[in-house]
């Protein structure tokens, strides 16, 4: 009876506390942000390659303080924060700015469900900016360095017997005033630079677990060559030779394949009659794994997918190219940098997030490069389903170093330095990084290929964008080729080239485009053009702000008329001189750049989606017209 009280004055205290919440002010919001409900935010399964059915989300309202850096454990807290949306953010319900010195401080209660008392609990964050430690019941459970990963940890030590359990976050968050990968998060943002993402900025769930063993992670290769899949479950403890891993393969709801294997050991399966996996047909194959224990019994069931589908460079009339399931198709996409209004970094709603792949589809393009940002798991599966292929950035590094108030004073004029600093080194040779910072870039860089390495829709690795932060470009490049043989490898998109991987990349934003060298080694492809900027009065971020783009119209007829004088050069480039690939620049508007496809709140389409697709469909009819 005690505890039926006590749960229903903790949902009483968590009614009025919704009702309190409100998002910042003063910004452009999406449609989705009018649905926001800190009751109910972000609920979908995070991980969908690697689902159970035992999970608690920890998303909604938790407490928060802001302290500097050198200050222990506050008693007391400040107010609410929506999570998974960052301090900055106006769904966050704060909307503070967050400096070098400041530490993040979260808490939140929760209840574990009855019936997981005889399991291990995981706690997982998929994302938090940057630097964090972790307490679960007052005792301290861990640290993570990492913007863009994600990182669990096994709390069952911690958990009381009954009643509320308590987590606690502490966060610091340099941005560009230290040597973390960032992407286009500046403290004083400007220009290409945008508003900054800290602390928590995706979902935060327990999972239960047998207490026993159970599966931390599979890597699944296919082969549609020889019309196979290559599975590989992982558990979490190594002395598991006792226990198997049964694996059954669906296909349309019907089983196709079945084997086992142990913990650690490949199992390799001939998938008959491969239905290959494309834009055009997106297929995919469902997989259900059971852990196995000694004594026969399935401890653990987990359910992936894959999709049979190949990614390579061939020979196309006289000209290296882009090879889909040993075909030649040309890679026409958006640069897509994943920023919301409202959010940020963070979507509005999963419903949201979809809506931007679906929309980039609908316009007929069958590409997206990723720019400098990782999304949350749940958006390379809206890929994966949809049949979009993905060029996946690697989060810049930083462009300063600096700490101080003082030194933040001087940003803006450092950044001119250091980017003619940066102008000259693109003509020279690679950059020299200090070994910690290149092996926390490394470690990232990894996390991001091991997490996403069984994403079909993911077809390209780009680790380097125009020389920012650029440093032992074919070292880096070879090793992603070890991590991920089976993918390409663009070893630097624009400008700072150099003589390895597969792509030859140049970004051009004149009117007139520049046509790149075909390369004889490498797919020839312009990884960033366009920039065509149409500002929309009742949708821009800040109308005070300069609302800026490479070229800048003022009506819907002019931007269709050089929309298409662009294309048209790529069409004739790809024609004539066997580009493989072009990336137009942008999905959406971001803050002062108008330069997007559609407005950054979502709210209008610069050009009908139709127009682009017919326009779009001319680049995938095949020619032989090379010369």
């Amino acid at each position: 009876m005690k505890n039926k009280f006590f749960l229903f004055l903790l949902f009483t205290i968590s009614l009025i506390q919704a009702q309190r919440w409100k998002p910042v002010e003063g910004k452009i919001m999406s449609q989705w942000a009018e649905n926001v409900n800190p009751e109910k935010i972000w609920q979908e399964y995070p991980r969908p390659q690697f689902q159970r059915s035992q999970w608690k989300n920890l998303n909604g309202l938790w407490d928060y303080t802001i302290l500097k850096t050198h200050q222990i454990q506050p008693q007391k807290f400040d107010g609410k924060i929506l999570v998974p949306f960052s301090f900055e953010s106006a769904l966050s319900g704060v909307g503070k700015s967050i400096n070098p010195e400041d530490k993040m401080w979260y808490r939140k209660s929760f209840k574990l469900p009855n019936n997981w008392s005889e399991n291990d609990v995981v706690l997982h964050f998929e994302a938090v900016d940057y630097h964090c430690a972790v307490w679960v019941n007052d005792a301290f459970v861990g640290t993570h360095k990492g913007g863009f990963d994600r990182f669990s940890f096994n709390i069952t030590p911690y958990i009381k017997p009954e009643g509320l359990q308590k987590v606690v976050l502490a966060v610091e968050d340099a941005t560009n005033f230290s040597s973390q990968p960032r992407g286009k998060q500046q403290i004083n943002s400007s220009g290409i630079f945008y508003t900054p993402v800290s602390g928590i900025w995706q979902t935060v769930w327990l999972e239960a677990v047998s207490s026993e063993a159970f599966l931390k992670q599979v890597k699944i290769t296919t082969d549609i060559d020889n019309s196979s899949v290559s599975i590989i479950p992982m558990s979490n403890i190594s002395l598991v030779k006792r226990y198997k891993v049964w694996v059954d393969i669906f296909f349309d709801n019907k089983k196709v394949a079945s084997g086992i294997t142990k913990p650690g050991i490949p199992l390799d399966l001939k998938i008959e009659n491969a239905q290959l996996w494309s834009p055009d047909h997106p297929n995919l194959y469902d997989v259900r794994m059971s852990l196995i224990n000694p004594s026969r019994v399935v401890i653990d069931l987990v359910e992936s997918y894959f999709g049979m589908r190949k990614i390579s460079l061939g020979n196309h009339n006289g000209v290296k190219y882009l090879f889909l399931n040993n075909a030649p198709l040309f890679h026409y996409g958006t640069l897509d940098q994943g920023w919301w209004p409202d959010g940020l970094l963070t979507p509005p709603s999963d419903e949201a997030m979809r809506y931007d792949i679906e929309i980039t589809k609908a316009m007929g393009f069958n590409m997206i490069r990723k720019h400098v940002k990782i999304e949350p798991d749940r958006w390379y599966y809206h890929c994966d389903q949809l049949g979009i292929m993905v060029w996946q950035d690697m989060p810049s590094y930083n462009r300063l170093a600096l700490k101080t108030p003082e030194q933040m004073k001087e940003t803006k004029q450092k950044n001119r330095i250091y980017d003619a600093l940066e102008r000259v080194k693109r003509e020279g040779s690679d950059l020299i990084r200090r070994s910690e910072d290149a092996a926390q870039f490394e470690f990232e860089l990894r996390r991001m290929i091991d997490l996403h390495f069984n994403a079909p829709s993911i077809v390209m690795w780009v680790p380097f964008n125009e020389g920012w932060g650029q440093f032992d470009t074919c070292r880096i490049t070879k090793y992603i080729k070890q991590l991920d043989p089976d993918r390409l490898v663009n070893p630097a998109s624009g400008w700072t080239i150099r003589p390895c991987g597969d792509i030859y990349d140049i970004h051009t934003y004149d009117i007139d485009l520049t046509e790149p060298t075909t390369a004889l080694d490498r797919a020839t492809v312009i990884g960033e053009f366009g920039g065509i900027g149409y500002p929309i009065n009742d949708n821009l971020w800040d109308p005070e702000m300069r609302n800026w783009g490479y070229q800048t119209y003022y009506n819907a007829e002019e931007l269709l008329k050089n929309y298409i004088y662009k294309f048209n050069q790529i069409l004739e480039m790809k024609e004539k001189n066997g580009l493989s690939a072009a990336v137009y620049t942008q999905t959406t508007d971001v803050e002062g750049e108008i330069n997007g496809l559609i407005t950054y709140d979502r709210k209008e389409t610069k050009i009908p989606p139709q127009t682009l697709k017919e326009l779009h469909s001319k680049l995938y009819r095949e020619s032989n017209n090379f010369r």
